[in-house]
């Protein structure tokens, strides 16, 4: 009888550790975010989006109010950004961007009145 328990408890241990290695190695599929995906994102977050023609506007006129954000690894942002940008990196996945959730709001501040621009 201990022989077919102890046997029972090494297969529960090898299936448990099957099944773990399986989950965390198997592959993620990204999904793309769609337009509709951004505009409720920033929506939720109290954020208005601008046109093209609006930014170019606020970038020659008021760049004081604008904050540009690369969010481009650090590598790709040495390499060459838009004159006045900051480096935030982050990771297409709903994992990084949960993950740095805390770091982001402090690295924007409180001012919600600025015109924020992620690219």
């Amino acid at each position: 009888m201990k022989s077919k328990l102890r046997a029972l408890a090494s297969l529960a241990a090898v299936f448990m550790t099957v099944s773990i290695l399986w989950y965390g190695n198997r592959p993620l599929v990204i999904q793309p975010a769609s337009f509709q995906d951004v505009v409720q994102e920033a929506h939720g977050g109290g954020y208005r989006l601008i046109d093209v023609e609006d930014l170019w506007q606020q970038y020659q006129h008021a760049s004081r109010d604008l904050l540009l954000v690369d969010t481009r690894q650090v590598w790709e942002y040495r390499t060459g950004h838009i004159k006045g940008a900051v480096n935030f990196p982050l990771e297409p996945t709903l994992w990084s961007r949960w993950r740095q959730k805390g770091a982001l709001e402090k690295f924007l501040g409180p001012d919600r009145s600025r015109i924020l621009v992620f690219y």
